[in-house]
């Protein structure tokens, strides 16, 4: 395509040939495969005979959007590393109760679940859009996958090391073993 200047709809100014393919190009994707805002809006709200509750200014009811937040949940709790942060999870609450950590020591915790189980569904959403994205192998690609991936490692890391500190003194205590630190 020519180097030439058009108007837009939205009156920027743009390149011929310097658009979608330099976007596309940018994101790893290949050009025409990237999903467009109004695709994605049908996808995410299907179509108008769904029975969708639709304010009068076009947005979603808030019962409907909580509704699209727990099927994120869901989908999420299908993927391995979610059951075992959940399976941890539960493990760290029943050692709680057992060695009656502080309320502060819980809000600790509580916090550190939610990081990484957010952390975990945002992981889940990148690879999904990726793979929507592209079959094809491309570094940037793999770099936004890798990077989603080790923000959840690097919190996981965190939180491990925070429930040693809570617990290690803790399950000493309760076997009749002092540290002196």
């Amino acid at each position: 395509m020519a180097d030439t200047e058009y108007k837009d709809p939205a009156k920027k100014t743009k390149r011929a040939g310097t658009g979608d393919a330099v976007s596309a190009k940018r994101t790893g994707l290949r050009t025409g495969s990237a999903v467009s805002a109004q695709s994605s809006r049908r996808v995410r709200t299907g179509s108008a005979g769904s029975g969708s509750r639709r304010r009068k200014d076009g947005r979603q009811s808030l019962p409907e959007s909580f509704g699209h937040a727990f099927e994120g949940i869901g989908a999420g709790l299908k993927e391995r590393n979610m059951r075992i942060h959940c399976t941890v999870a539960a493990l760290v609450v029943i050692f709680g109760i057992l060695l009656r950590i502080t309320v502060t020591e819980w809000c600790i915790c509580l916090v550190l679940f939610g990081l990484i189980m957010g952390l975990e569904l945002v992981n889940t959403a990148v690879e999904a859009v990726v793979d929507l994205a592209t079959q094809d192998y491309h570094p940037l690609a793999k770099k936004a996958k890798d990077t989603a991936a080790g923000a959840v490692l690097i919190a996981s890391i965190m939180a491990a090391i925070a429930g040693l500190i809570i617990f290690v003194p803790r399950l000493f205590q309760a076997l009749g073993i002092h540290l002196h630190l």
